[in-house]
């Protein structure tokens, strides 16, 4: 036999066993039978619950571990390009200061040779003001800060 041909020997014998009983065994055994199948209907619905919870969170850790991944991988990228941009920017600094250290001795050396009094020595790199010898906004005076002819001491005093 079959396991449906069981079940449903087993369902039609249910069936004349009910037809014969009293009624308030049938009372009783409705309640028992509704609140096995609640059971089993909680039990079951539990499970397909935490299956699903279960392939959810398998599909999150490895979506996860692919973003990871791709992460990394873009975070190389971007290191090595950013190397090669910091390369080449320092081999075009080398390139400058070649050509200005170039200039430099040219000019120095144009200087010596024709030195006269008339002529302005034109300014070597260091004495060249930088941003934070430039004086702010703030420091420059005020007109409340310049002294009036009030201020001055005169000679009596």
């Amino acid at each position: 036999m079959d396991k449906k041909d069981v079940e449903k020997a087993a369902l039609k014998a249910g069936k004349k066993i009910i037809d014969h009983t009293p009624e308030p065994v049938k009372e009783k055994v409705e309640e028992k039978v509704k609140e096995k199948a609640k059971e089993k209907f909680v039990e079951k619905t539990e499970g397909k619950l935490q299956e699903k919870a279960n392939e959810a969170s398998e599909k999150l850790q490895e979506t996860k571990e692919k973003n990871a991944q791709k992460v990394h991988g873009k975070g190389e990228d971007a290191k090595e390009k950013l190397q090669d941009v910091l390369l080449s920017v320092k081999d075009k600094l080398s390139d400058v200061k070649e050509a200005g250290e170039n200039f430099q001795e040219k000019v120095s050396s144009s200087d010596d040779k024709e030195k006269s009094k008339n002529k302005r020595k034109i300014k070597g790199v260091n004495q060249i003001k930088k941003a934070t010898d430039i004086k702010s906004s703030t420091k420059i005076k005020s007109s409340n800060d310049i002294k009036s002819s009030t201020d001055l001491k005169t000679m009596g005093s």
